[in-house]
């Protein structure tokens, strides 16, 4: 056969496959760079048709355990070629082979020339000779710098479940160059690693650093394992969507397939009514599917990337993939896997019956306190005494939520007691700063250790009672007898409320301050409560100057609670 006709009858046999598409006479696909830009645009002239483009990607689906061929032309002996297959989202069988063409293609010898059908069976069925052949999920290739002229046919087997895949082929390898280049080193790295961030580096793709061609990088992150192709994670993040799975109408469906999907065709719209039904219920048991743990970013040109929001103690698997902007197809990098820090052990501190513990806690941050009385008992009382802000307090009795409230200022909490109990104190700080608070835990309380406290417990001034050297306060008082110590401290005119604030540790007692700054101590209680009010009349000021005026309460044991401060201002002229 000569040269000529062999090559007529490799376009016979690509209009057949060609010819369930379109009846009409289309030419061979061909690198015939007049053409090839025509025939990359008009996707419709290889979907379906089971030609694969010179120089495209094209994305396909597999039924399980349903053979796809495809075939590929090479007009010329002693061509490059070489063929791309990516696995998407399961594992695949495939082959490539050269087939061999009949000598006759229209039955001359018969009289009768052959249906075109039969004609397009005999060159599908035809065996050819294998070249390659693999079985997995990596990116795989098969390249030879010198191939014969003919028709070649890739067979491609998912027995896993349905998936997606891709193929590419060319016979210019060289020149083409679509995926982006790997460097040598073609590892990601991990450069940082904390609780909840880590820091990736890799080195940039050649076709970046050297060919200049647009690249971008995408980070992909998730808990499960690494990922070898773009596609494959494409799949993952699209795989509770059953219309996603399923490759999409006028692309690469046959009629089998849409009556697979419960798609009718013109002439068989009665017979699948019934699969119709069992489709849609098999499409709503898909879409429930949970969202997959996985993230993707691409985050431009850079090469080295710093992820956060992690979650302490966990394993993540890191992949990077550079994707050529301009063709859209992407190389993967070898993954990398790490395992975020744990968070910091917190000690758990044990309450001793009848003692008073002082608790800091940082900003947003948890402590956590353990009381085990050593003797039954049939009650149990925590003091808490919060010194700055709101603290958040639970307790639990051997695991289970007995308490949780917010407590600002003094709170008592009794509780039901349980023979050989232990209980978990969890304080949580304040979002606004760290917290200071003092604890008590006891199963004897005949004696309260912190005093008791109005509801209110503001000082208030009396401005038309203000002399150039003294200042007239109130305050209000409980049912229960206790001890009430003044003191005053002399501030600057500048002094702001913000600095007020600060002094607002209610936790500091009369002992941290200078025996010139108290006025006097005294006890007061009334049994009614619109009468335990008491007032002071503080003396020896200077005139025109600022006061910061502190009442203290001290309980039976000793413990002590300041008031909320008050700046006073004594009259400049008398």
């Amino acid at each position: 056969m000569s040269k000529d006709d062999k090559m007529l009858l490799l376009h016979w046999f690509v209009f057949l496959l060609l010819l369930p598409l379109n009846s009409r006479t289309q030419k061979l696909p061909t690198r015939d760079e007049e053409l090839f830009q025509m025939q990359i645009r008009d996707k419709a002239f290889f979907h379906d048709s089971s030609v694969i483009p010179d120089g495209a990607e094209i994305s396909s689906f597999l039924f399980r355990d349903t053979p796809k061929r495809y075939f590929f032309v090479v007009e010329e002996d002693n061509t490059p070629l070489a063929v791309t297959v990516t696995p998407c989202d399961a594992p695949l069988e495939w082959k490539l082979s050269l087939q061999e063409l009949p000598e006759e293609a229209s039955g001359e010898g018969s009289g009768e020339p052959e249906p075109l059908e039969q004609q397009k069976q005999q060159i599908i069925n035809e065996e050819g000779t294998e070249l390659f052949s693999y079985k997995g999920n990596d990116v795989e290739y098969f390249v030879s710098p010198s191939s014969p002229s003919g028709l070649y046919q890739l067979e491609l087997l998912s027995t896993e479940k349905d998936t997606h895949f891709k193929v590419y082929a060319t016979t210019t390898p060289e020149s083409d160059q679509p995926y982006p280049e790997l460097p040598y080193d073609p590892r990601v790295d991990v450069t940082s690693l904390g609780r909840t961030t880590v820091t990736l580096a890799w080195k940039p793709s050649p076709t970046a650093s050297l060919l200049k061609q647009p690249i971008q990088y995408c980070i992909v992150i998730n808990k499960e394992h690494n990922f070898k192709s773009l596609c494959a994670v494409e799949a993952k993040l699209s795989s509770d969507d059953a219309f996603m799975m399923a490759p999409k109408p006028g692309l690469d469906f046959s009629l089998f397939d849409f009556a697979h999907f419960g798609f009718l065709s013109d002439n068989n719209s009665g017979k699948e009514r019934s699969f119709l039904k069992s489709s849609s219920k098999l499409s709503r048991q898909m879409s429930s599917k949970p969202r997959v743990d996985l993230q993707k970013i691409c985050i431009g040109n850079k090469n080295i990337f710093t992820l956060s929001d992690l979650k302490p103690d966990t394993q993540y698997y890191f992949d990077m993939f550079a994707v050529n902007v301009n063709t859209n197809m992407s190389t993967a990098y070898v993954g990398t896997f790490a395992r975020t820090k744990e968070e910091a052990k917190q000690k758990t501190v044990e309450l001793k019956d009848g003692k008073v513990t002082d608790v800091f806690i940082k900003r947003k941050g948890t402590k956590f306190l353990r009381f085990a009385p050593v003797s039954s008992h049939q009650k149990v009382t925590f003091f808490v005494h919060s010194c700055l802000d709101a603290v958040q307090i639970q307790i639990r009795r051997d695991g289970k939520l007995l308490l949780s409230q917010n407590v600002e200022e003094v709170r008592q909490f009794q509780l039901r007691g349980k023979p050989k109990a232990k209980y978990l104190i969890r304080l949580k700080g304040s979002k606004k700063g760290a917290s200071m608070l003092k604890i008590l835990a006891t199963t004897r309380p005949n004696k309260q250790s912190f005093p008791s406290l109005p509801e209110d417990t503001r000082i208030k001034a009396f401005d038309k009672l203000r002399t150039c050297s003294s200042a007239t306060v109130a305050w209000l008082g409980t049912q229960e007898r206790n001890k009430f110590c003044i003191y005053k401290k002399e501030v600057g005119d500048n002094y702001s409320e913000e600095q007020k604030k600060r002094e607002q540790n209610q936790c500091l007692g009369p002992d941290t301050r200078k025996k010139s700054e108290k006025v006097l101590c005294k006890y007061f209680h009334s049994q009614n409560l619109q009468k335990a009010v008491t007032t002071e009349t503080i003396k020896g000021l200077q005139p025109g100057k600022s006061y910061l005026l502190d009442v203290y309460v001290i309980g039976h044991g000793g413990h002590s609670v300041k008031y909320q401060s008050k700046l006073v201002k004594t009259r400049k002229f008398c």
